[in-house]
C-alpha cells in the first residue's frame, strides 16, 4: 500500500502531520495524526457543552495519549487505546460505535447478556448524534497537543472551557518524560503564570478580563504588563507598571537616531516618564500615553496618533494655520519614523523606571547615553516622596500613643 503524509496547520492551534494509508488489494484504509511540535509544558482539558447538531461538526484533534469522556453515559476512551486522529465529535462517536460493534457477533454466541447490554449502550451512543438533549464532551490530554475547534475564534466560545494544568508524576511517566520534584516556590510560579482578573471595558463598560504577567527585561528589571481585551466591542488596551521600587536617582536617556534599525529598539516608558524630540521642539509630559512597553517605532506612532486626534485641531472650529502646522509636524515625525531624518530622542524619568534598549549590550552603545541625576524637591513632591517615611516610623508612632 501507499502512505501519504501531509504537514498542515490548524487555525488558532498548531501544525500537525496527517498520515493516510490505502491498500489497493483489499481496499483497507487508515488515517491518523501526529503532533508536529513538542510535548507542551502543561496538559490541556477541553470541556464542551454539546447542544446542537452544529456542535457535532466541530473539528477535533485527539492524540493517542488523550482521554475522551462523556460523563452523562459514564463513557470513556482511555489513553493509548486509539491512534491519533483528526476528525469531528460525531466522528469520535462513530469510531467508538464501530469498535464496540466489531466483536458483537462473538459476544452474542458466547455471552448474550453482555452483548445485549452493549447493544443498548450502542443505541445510546447513536442517539447522542441526534442531540435530542445536551451532553458534555471532554478531552483530557497530558501532552497538551489535543484540540477542539472554536467556531467563533478569535472571540470566546461560551460553550467551550479550556483548562491548562500541571502534569502529575504518573502522567509524565506515561509520556516518557523525566519528572523532577521541585520545591514549591510561590514567587517563581507567579513569574511563569499569566494572572487574570475581572474588570469592565473602559469603552462600553461590558464585563471584560485583564491579563497580567511579570516580565524580566534583559539588562534592566522586572515589569508588570497588563492587557485588557473586550469581547463585546473589540476594544484592546495594554499598560506597563514597574515591578520594582522607585530608584534612588532619576534617569535621562538620550538616543541619537541615525538609522532605520533604531526603530526596532525596545522601549519601556513608565507613567512618570516625559519624552522630548528637540529637532521638532516637541515635549510629551509625564502621564501622557501611560506606561508602554513597545518599540521605538511603536512609541513614535502612538505619539503621532495622539497628536492627530487632538480635538482642538479637528472639525469646523479649528484654525487653518494651526491645522497646517500640525500637518507639518506630523510629516516631520513620519520622516523620523521612516528613518529619513536624524533626530535625538530623549526620555526623562525622575523615578528611574524607564528603559531604552542598548543593542550593543553588554558593551556601550555609541548612540545612546544614560545620565543619572539627583531629583529636585519639586520632582520628589510630584512623586509623593517628600511625605513618605520608610524608616523609624514605628518608634515615632509608639511615642505619639
Amino acid at each position: 500500500g501507499v502512505t501519504r503524509l501531509l504537514l498542515t496547520r490548524i487555525p488558532f492551534f498548531k501544525e500537525i502531520i496527517v498520515s493516510s494509508f490505502a491498500c489497493d488489494s483489499c481496499s483497507w484504509s487508515n488515517t491518523e495524526i501526529q503532533s508536529a511540535g513538542r510535548i507542551q509544558e502543561q496538559g490541556v482539558r477541553y470541556t464542551l457543552a454539546v447542544t446542537s447538531r452544529q456542535d457535532m461538526n466541530r473539528e477535533v484533534v485527539k492524540t493517542d495519549c488523550a482521554t475522551a469522556r462523556i460523563p452523562e453515559l459514564d463513557f470513556e476512551i482511555p489513553a493509548f487505546t486509539q491512534k491519533g486522529v483528526l476528525t469531528t465529535i460525531e466522528g469520535i462517536i462513530d469510531r467508538a460505535v464501530v469498535g464496540l460493534e466489531q466483536d458483537q457477533p462473538i459476544r452474542r454466541a458466547t455471552d448474550g447478556e453482555v452483548a445485549s447490554k452493549i447493544d443498548e449502550f450502542i443505541g445510546k451512543l447513536k442517539q447522542l448524534k441526534e442531540v435530542h438533549s445536551s451532553f458534555t464532551f471532554i478531552i483530557d490530554d497530558p501532552s497538551g497537543n489535543s484540540f477542539v475547534e472554536n467556531p467563533h475564534a478569535p472571540r470566546k466560545d461560551d460553550a467551550l472551557v479550556v483548562t491548562h494544568y500541571r502534569r502529575t508524576p504518573q502522567q509524565a511517566a506515561m509520556l516518557g518524560l523525566e519528572w523532577e520534584e521541585k520545591p514549591a516556590n510561590p514567587a517563581e510560579e507567579l513569574r511563569d503564570e499569566v494572572l487574570q482578573f475581572n474588570t469592565n471595558c473602559p469603552e462600553c463598560n461590558a464585563p471584560a478580563n485583564t491579563n497580567m504577567k511579570l516580565v524580566q527585561i534583559p539588562h534592566f528589571k522586572e515589569v508588570i504588563i497588563m492587557a485588557t481585551n473586550c469581547d463585546s466591542c473589540g476594544h484592546r488596551t495594554n499598560e506597563v507598571k514597574s515591578g520594582g521600587a522607585i530608584e534612588p536617582q532619576g534617569t535621562r536617556i538620550t538616543l541619537r537616531i541615525t538609522d532605520p534599525s533604531d526603530m526596532t529598539r525596545d522601549v519601556l516608558k513608565s507613567e512618570t516618564c516625559s519624552v522630548e524630540i528637540p529637532e521638532l521642539e516637541f515635549e510629551l509630559g509625564m502621564g501622557a500615553l501611560g506606561g508602554k512597553f513597545t518599540t521605538l517605532e511603536g512609541l513614535l506612532k502612538d505619539i503621532r496618533d495622539l497628536v492627530e486626534r487632538n480635538p482642538f485641531t479637528l472639525g469646523d472650529s479649528s484654525v487653518p494655520s494651526k491645522a497646517e502646522k500640525l500637518q507639518e509636524f506630523i510629516g516631520k515625525l513620519q520622516e523620523i519614523i521612516e528613518g529619513k531624518t536624524e533626530a535625538h530622542f530623549i526620555m526623562d524619568d525622575p523615578a528611574g523606571n524607564s528603559y531604552l534598549q542598548n543593542v550593543y549590550a553588554p558593551e556601550e552603545d555609541p548612540e545612546l547615553s544614560v545620565e543619572r541625576y539627583q531629583r529636585t524637591f519639586e520632582q520628589n513632591e510630584e512623586l509623593g516622596l517628600n511625605d513618605m517615611k520608610t524608616e523609624g516610623y514605628e518608634a515615632e508612632g509608639a511615642s505619639r500613643r
